[in-house]
């Protein structure tokens, strides 16, 4: 199965919105490699359309999943407890850190999960709660 993406470049560090078409191994192995150094970001299409777009920024074992729709509506999964609602968490989204709050993040192992889901099923509505943005 071939998966569209955009990713931290494992060199700069920078965001690279240079479109990537691989099977989900080599994706894989991508995040893997970003996890290994604590932090990342990265965009996820299937074939066949701009949208849905899920996109995942985590740093050390917590991230953020946004999803964009067809009508460019944004939304947050809602998190799995990893931080307590009231808490404050920064991940990377592109090349800067952005602010969440802890009601929105899951544990990276969790977002890793859901980001193969999407690719198998491609279902967002299906990967968990959305909170519309």
């Amino acid at each position: 199965m071939l998966v569209w993406w955009t990713a931290t470049d494992l060199e700069s560090r920078q965001f690279s919105a240079i479109e990537r078409t691989s099977d989900v191994a080599d994706l894989t192995d991508h995040f893997t490699a970003l996890r290994s150094r604590g932090q990342g970001y990265l965009e996820v299409r299937l074939p066949g359309g701009e949208f849905p777009l899920l996109t995942v920024g985590f740093q050390d074992d917590q991230a953020v999943i946004h999803l964009l729709d067809a009508t460019e509506k944004s939304s947050l999964l809602v998190g799995d407890g990893t931080a307590t609602a009231d808490a404050v968490v920064q991940v990377p989204i592109m090349d800067d850190l952005a602010v969440f709050s802890g009601d929105c993040v899951l544990a990276v192992d969790r977002a890793w999960a859901v980001v193969r889901n999407f690719i198998l099923t491609g279902a967002p509505g299906e990967l968990g709660e959305w909170r519309a943005l």
